[in-house]
């Protein structure tokens, strides 16, 4: 990979543009999936891609190969120079801005290759669902174990000089049954997935973990539409924290099209609420030495005591707004959100009477409007307990007043993705049922 973005390299400056780009992924892996003890699939995984960005007089090209091969290459890049040539001249395109660009490459702790073969991962996942049928009587079908190993490698370069380039690696084991008790049907999962694949959860926990969501879901009833408390379960929490930041993203403030514009250095959120991202958390999912623009990434905050202080903005979005780029071309990296010394079950007994949603369908978030409103099921609560499992309700708010009706965070802490949250209280929302 290397000798091909240097040879890119060398072939955009040959062609005296203005600037110019070339990205390189390479991932490399397997996946294996058992049923009912046989296995179903094993897949061998090899994917390339090659892109490459072309600027020349404020026109941009772009184009991309799967093939390595260097007439495929430079193919690539004579096509970006064309697409360039025809382009609408665009004063914002370009390159980051050379003093952003990272300078020291800090070392995430990413990379850790699991020794482990395709029939030993088959074995792992047998054993994974049997360990799961054997959980309770109920539980009656699977819906297959999978266990799956990435190792990818990503370099960028431009034609500043800038040359960055890292490797992670992506393991995870999952299990989805089915559970039955009289004419009822339910389905769930669970999963764990990490960087370093000692830092995995056991097969015996993940399959407990997915017997017990999947026979706590029997005999779930419908509620009545009413007002009350929500609490977001913690894997499920993530979706408001990610409307969140797609509501502060470039692309949506120039286009003027998020319900939090002009929302600078007011209050979002309640004054107890804090949102950070850590971008070089050793072996955290979200972690990356610099964005997709070769920009440092670093630590900042995007809300201080509830106050929205800063945007999410890659280069191109912050000259349309006529600000910096805060290093984000790609997303966010490890996002978290100040949370209380409080458990799920305590956040549950300070709300006495509400939901508790574990599962959330539909895509029913409206950025510009803030208007939400997503099928769920989950589990109603009063007294401070679990009583029974709800479904086929439809929860519904703004997501202002959502955002500013947080009245506590849990502590149990859903690392598996680049957004990190605990369980969230939500003092009020809608929820329609019968």
């Amino acid at each position: 990979m290397n000798q091909i973005q240097q040879h890119a390299l060398k072939k955009l400056k040959s062609l005296h543009v203005d600037s110019g780009e070339v990205a390189l992924h390479q991932t490399k892996g397997f996946s294996v999936t058992a049923r009912l003890g046989e296995v179903e699939t094993v897949e061998y995984h090899l994917e390339k891609n090659f892109s490459v960005a072309i600027y020349h007089q404020h026109r941009c090209g772009t184009a991309s190969t799967s093939d390595f091969s260097i007439h495929a290459i430079d193919a690539a890049i004579e096509k970006a120079l064309s697409i360039a040539t025809f382009s609408n001249p665009d004063p914002f395109s370009g390159l980051a801005d050379a003093k952003k660009l990272a300078t020291v490459i800090p070392q995430c702790d990413l990379i850790h290759p699991w020794n482990i073969t395709p029939p030993e991962a088959i074995a792992l996942a047998v054993a994974c669902e049997k360990n799961a049928l054997a959980f309770d009587q109920r539980i009656v079908n699977s819906d297959g174990v999978s266990v799956n190993t990435i190792q990818s490698d990503i370099i960028y370069s431009n034609t500043l000089g800038f040359i960055g380039e890292y490797a992670l690696t992506d393991h995870s084991i999952a299990c989805s049954l089915v559970a039955k008790e009289k004419n009822n049907m339910q389905r769930d999962d669970a999963y764990t997935t990490a960087r370093n694949p000692a830092e995995l959860e056991s097969i015996d926990v993940v399959a407990q973990r997915a017997a017990e969501k999947t026979v706590a879901r029997l005999n779930a009833r419908r509620l009545k539409t009413q007002n009350c408390a929500v609490i977001f379960d913690a894997p499920v929490a993530k979706s408001l924290l990610s409307a969140f930041v797609q509501a502060i993203s470039g692309p949506q403030l120039y286009r003027q099209s998020t319900f939090l514009l002009n929302a600078m250095n007011t209050a979002v959120f309640p004054a107890f609420i804090s949102i950070q991202q850590q971008p070089h958390l050793p072996s955290a999912m979200g972690s990356a030495p610099f964005d997709r623009e070769g920009v440092a990434t670093h630590n900042q905050y995007y809300v201080d005591n509830g106050k929205l202080i800063r945007y999410v903005l890659d280069s191109y979005s912050a000259r349309k707004l006529n600000l910096e780029t805060t290093g984000n071309s790609g997303g966010v990296f490890n996002l978290s959100i100040t949370f209380n010394a409080t458990t799920r079950d305590e956040l549950m007994q300070n709300m006495k009477t509400g939901l508790l949603v574990t599962e959330l369908m539909g895509h029913g978030t409206n950025i510009t409007t803030g208007d939400y409103s997503r099928g769920a099921s989950g589990f109603w609560i009063e007294h401070g307990k679990i009583q029974f499992p709800v479904e086929e309700i439809t929860i519904a708010g703004n997501l202002k007043e959502i955002f500013s009706g947080i009245v506590g965070v849990a502590n149990d802490i859903d690392i598996r993705s680049t957004i990190r949250t605990g369980s969230i209280w939500i003092n009020r929302m809608t929820v329609a049922g019968e």
